[in-house]
């Protein structure tokens, strides 16, 4: 393999979660009087944490967004999270293939918090590759499109940034693999439609992929 090391995003690459955490973000959105639909809430949203766009939240609304709200919206998208989340097709099998490659040098690198990450890879099936090696934006210095969590990932594993490969699907974590200076492939299914391989690339992405099974095969 032509990387020392690999560092997944989580949400939208491992784990088939968005939809489930905008739908309980958008309905949240329209009792504080925002109505959004679902594809809106997902443009405005998806890859972003929720705490870091409070100013938008705050002026779309004209109410303050305090931290219990935050504190029901994580409780309320765990719930979801616990009935339906699934591992995004063929990223279990493709993690387990770069896992058993790079002995083990492999991190999930989220801008989300870890209670989140850490529930959605076990009730996934993927703690056992990653258990050990995850990190969160929430508890670094700057979220993502900053680097500062992949930095953080390359740093644990003893890996030089340059020779790490990340796996994302959005502008915003692009961004951050870029910026962090490693190797982004952009992970495009279909269902996210013409647009999105076009973005991904634009933010710098290397390779964009659109089934996960490719993935070890694209890694060399």
């Amino acid at each position: 393999m032509r990387f020392d090391a690999v560092l997944f995003d989580c949400d939208g690459v491992l784990v088939d979660s968005e939809r489930i955490t905008n739908g309980v973000l958008r309905d949240m959105l329209e009792e504080l009087g925002w109505k959004l639909t679902a594809d809106e809430c997902m443009r405005l949203f998806i890859g972003k944490a929720v705490k870091d766009e409070r100013k938008l939240i705050e002026a779309r609304t004209g109410q303050p967004l305090t931290d219990d709200w935050l504190v029901r919206f994580r409780e309320r998208r765990n719930v979801g999270l616990m009935d339906g989340v699934q591992p995004i097709r063929g990223a279990v099998a493709a993690v387990a293939v770069v896992h058993d490659r790079l002995g083990g040098r492999i991190a999930c690198a989220s801008g989300a918090d870890r209670f989140k990450v850490e529930l959605q890879l076990d009730k996934c099936g993927l703690m056992p590759y990653f258990d050990g090696r995850i990190f969160s934006g929430h508890e670094m210095p700057r979220s993502k499109p900053a680097p500062d969590v992949y930095l953080a990932a390359a740093e644990a594993l003893g890996v030089e940034p340059g020779r790490c490969a990340v796996v994302e699907d959005t502008v915003t974590g692009v961004a951050a693999g870029i910026a962090a200076g490693a190797t982004v492939f952009g992970y495009s299914p279909p269902e996210a439609g013409h647009d999105a391989p076009v973005a991904l690339r634009a933010a710098g992405a290397v390779h964009i992929f659109s089934d996960m099974f490719q993935l070890p095969q694209l890694l060399g």
